[in-house]
């Protein structure tokens, strides 16, 4: 696994050498850990001009993180406790040799760029840009396994919930019980606070699960995600509680399914973010729920839940093979409720059998 590793680190320097720099400072916390397997609370990693080291508050044992880092990288723990990581791999960088430095501007605070400036006032100061977010886009199948053992778990944590007794209970108590499953098969832990709404907060985008209790011939959404070794993958699924549906219920699943389908089946490589957002979209937009959408039908997913490439009517580029992406568009009528339907997915061409579907929990609309 090395070798993936200094791989990724030499794609980052050619990179960073084409645009006449020297040096690289990588902060971002999920940028660090795809270059160095592991990103110790508060570490920075340092593309030097002669040597790449790992940058560290204070030692491996007294920082959480998961893994260990890259045995070919250096590690460098600073000597007195409270020092900034970032300076310190800026002097490091300059005692290398290096008169430019590439930082991530996106991310870095301003009274941190306004410290590394201070300290070593010679080395000029680059903007890395999302440079490392694009060479994260494209996984290897290594991720890509993460990924959908990570989608497995959440598959098994909805499968389980559904079982169970509904009626009565809270959204908050329901989304606390799935992360407790998450974790008890296997996942790091969710990878982002789950969402479970019922009634009218049904089929909301983000929604925060209150106190109301589960009713019978509610409409409930879930939306959740485990992470598996850094790797964070997400499902969303819209149930009917207690009952048959009603007709307006289905006819309002009917169509988010089938917009969701035809996202699904855009996905492949070559195709455009904003095509495979328009297929999803102008479904529900010609019934005539424009003004209900959310503002985008998908994001790509990895050490983040929310990553590029965006699926929105803006997006620029074009997909390419083994990038994982979310389809998950929803409708929410304020007062009523809603649907949402979320899957994660793999881009892969048509010869190898088109998009690899990663959650698996059924789609048919359930009565629980």
């Amino acid at each position: 696994m090395s070798e993936v590793y200094a791989n990724r680190r030499s794609r980052l320097r050619d990179h960073v050498n084409a645009a006449g720099t020297a040096a690289a400072l990588v902060t971002r916390p999920a940028n660090v850990r795809y270059l160095a397997a592991a990103a110790p609370q508060g570490s920075v990693l340092l593309l030097g001009k002669s040597e790449d080291m790992l940058v560290c508050a204070g030692p491996l044992e007294d920082r959480p993180y998961d893994g260990r880092p890259d045995e070919n990288l250096r590690l460098h723990v600073l000597p007195a406790p409270g020092g900034d990581p970032a300076v310190a791999a800026a002097g490091l960088a300059a005692a290398q040799g290096a008169d430019s430095l590439a930082v991530e501007e996106h991310h870095l605070t301003v009274a941190r760029h306004r410290a590394l400036t201070s300290v070593v006032p010679r080395l000029r100061l680059t903007d890395l840009g999302g440079a490392v977010e694009q060479l994260r886009v494209v996984k290897d199948e290594e991720e890509i396994s993460c990924l959908r053992i990570g989608a497995e778990i959440a598959d098994q944590a909805l499968g389980e919930l559904l079982e169970s007794i509904l009626v009565g209970r809270t959204e908050r108590h329901l989304a606390l019980e799935l992360e407790r499953r998450l974790v008890d098969h296997g996942a790091d832990g969710a990878a982002f606070p789950t969402s479970v709404a019922t009634g009218p907060h049904a089929g909301r985008r983000g929604h925060r699960p209150t106190d109301r209790r589960v009713e019978e011939g509610d409409f409930l959404s879930v939306c959740l995600g485990a992470t598996y070794r850094g790797y964070r993958c997400e499902i969303g699924r819209t149930f009917v509680i207690g009952t048959s549906p009603a007709d307006w219920q289905i006819q309002l699943y009917d169509l988010v399914f089938a917009a969701q389908r035809a996202g699904r089946e855009s996905l492949a490589p070559g195709a455009a973010y904003r095509d495979v957002d328009r297929a999803a979209r102008q479904v529900l937009d010609a019934a005539g729920y424009a003004e209900a959408l959310p503002p985008l039908t998908g994001h790509g997913v990895g050490l983040e839940i929310d990553e590029d490439p965006q699926l929105a009517p803006a997006a620029m580029g074009k997909l390419d093979a083994c990038v994982p992406v979310t389809v998950e568009p929803g409708v929410h009528l304020p007062g009523r409720g809603g649907v949402r339907i979320d899957d994660t997915l793999v881009v892969r061409p048509e010869a190898d059998g088109g998009p690899e579907l990663l959650t698996i929990t059924t789609k048919e609309l359930l009565a629980l």
